[in-house]
């Protein structure tokens, strides 16, 4: 089954609300909240009070995104903003066991990503401590970045570590109507979807075609 996560960052701000029921009247359940310092990745974006916000107007499964330095420093300040998938990057984590395991002790599903140049056998003595891997198909840090093709194996590779496990992947960056299947077809379980389905002229409509590419 195809799930989608749309990505707030490329919603119209000024209408979010609107943006948010949207994606949700087509079908969406989850959101996919990106957060960058201007440290780990050179853009900034928002940060636990929009998450805030978001949450007092939907009802989707919130999947926050921390591309930032010292995340476990923040991880608090995003659990209570209502982050139901709390994620952070394995190349800003100095001790990704223990962090997990905070997450996983305030009730919120513990999550790593890691960028298109880490190695994803990184991921193998963390196997008992997640619930998601985020799989970066561009470099984080801008939208609208072109899907790297090589990471189509390492997409294959994480599916079959983590088999007989109950860990979500998912899949970030470059995402559309030319590159949606290919990924689907590696097994993972979700895609983040951004511009490829907020900048269409109709969501629902783009998000119907995205689910049946």
């Amino acid at each position: 089954m195809r799930i989608i996560s749309p990505s707030v960052l490329a919603a119209n701000f000024k209408n979010i609300s609107e943006d948010i029921k949207k994606v949700e009247s087509a079908g969406a359940d989850r959101l996919h909240l990106d957060i960058m310092d201007g440290n780990f990745v050179p853009s900034i974006t928002f940060g636990p009070l929009i998450i805030d916000a978001i949450n007092d107007c939907t009802h989707c499964h919130l999947e926050t995104h921390l591309m930032i330095q010292n995340p476990h420093k923040s991880f608090d300040q995003y659990i209570k903003a209502g982050s139901d998938t709390l994620i952070f990057h394995i190349e800003a984590s100095n001790n990704p066991e223990e962090e997990l395991s905070y997450i996983r002790e305030n009730n919120v599903a513990a999550g790593i990503a890691l960028n298109p140049d880490t190695d994803e056998k990184c991921l193998l003595p963390l196997l008992d401590y997640l619930d998601y891997i985020l799989i970066m198909s561009v470099f984080p840090g801008k939208g609208e970045q072109s899907f790297i093709n090589s990471t189509l194996k390492k997409m294959e590779n994480i599916v079959q570590m983590t088999k007989g496990r109950n860990i979500t992947i998912g899949v970030d960056g470059g995402v559309n109507l030319d590159t949606i299947s290919e990924v689907y077809a590696t097994g993972i379980d979700v895609t983040i979807v951004g511009s490829g389905l907020f900048k269409s002229d109709n969501i629902s409509q783009r998000y119907q075609d995205l689910m049946n590419a």
